[in-house]
């Protein structure tokens, strides 16, 4: 739109006159156009493995008096120089006044060269356009959690059967993606959740926190006491996604 043009212009002569915007702060707009919601694949976590294409959506809600007109390619930056461009948005009206803009990208962990520093909090940059000529320029519009994928194995408590009130012995080990040389492999220092559920429950009760060793083993103890499964539960976190272990029954005699 005609604006932008307006707007570069009168950045560059704040610049040359001392007073420019912040560099952190580069957010522009002209008339009522405004951002109000941004989400990334649905819930703003997007895991990406060591092999296979992944799509990532992005939709960005916004509203002005005249309607919206469109949007240019969103941009999304992270840590470790981290960027990816979406195609250009389809934008689709929800009122008179207000539409959501939808694009994605692709992206593939064996071709695009990522590192594991480039996980963790990504934001999206937004520019749209509005149908009088209004528009919004906004950095950091929202944010999302660009995560390695993990895995937990199988969880296995020792002895079976046990008697009650006897110590059971229970394992697992969690491992995450390394995008650097496409495999699994241990997630030290990880903290992890022991979880219970006794037998006929609907619901797991986390009985302690155990902390993955260097190689991501997990291994603790605890009194058995009901029929009932064991499992570990990693709650996830900015750079790893979060994963459950299969279950183990352990009948108490």
């Amino acid at each position: 739109m005609r604006f932008r043009a307006t707007v570069a212009v009168s950045l560059g002569a704040l610049a040359l006159t001392g007073l420019a915007v912040p560099a952190a702060h580069a957010d522009g707009s002209y008339g009522d156009t405004k951002i109000t919601k941004v989400v990334v694949d649905g819930d703003n976590k997007v895991q990406v493995s060591t092999s296979g294409a992944k799509t990532i959506t992005v939709s960005v809600t916004a509203t002005d008096n005249s309607g919206i007109a469109g949007a240019d390619p969103f941009e999304l930056y992270g840590p470790d120089y981290g960027l990816l461009t979406t195609g250009k948005p389809v934008c689709k009206a929800a009122s008179k006044t207000t539409s959501t803009c939808t694009a994605s990208v692709k992206i593939d962990p064996r071709t695009d060269l990522f590192t594991n520093k480039n996980s963790g909090i990504w934001y999206v940059d937004s520019w749209i356009d509005a149908k009088d000529d209004d528009f919004v320029w906004k950095e950091k519009a929202g944010s999302f959690w660009f995560q390695r994928a993990a895995k937990l194995a199988v969880t296995n408590a020792t002895p079976e059967p046990v008697k009650k009130g006897k110590t059971l012995t229970v394992q697992s080990s969690l491992s995450r993606a390394n995008w650097e040389n496409l495999k699994f492999g241990g997630y030290a220092g990880a903290s992890v959740q022991l979880q219970y559920q006794k037998k006929g429950a609907k619901t797991w009760t986390t009985l302690k926190t155990v902390k993955a060793d260097s190689k991501g083993n997990l291994k603790t103890t605890v009194k058995a006491t009901a029929d009932g499964s064991y499992r570990y539960n990693f709650p996830g976190n900015s750079t790893t996604a979060a994963v459950a272990s299969g279950a183990d029954y352990v009948d108490v005699k």
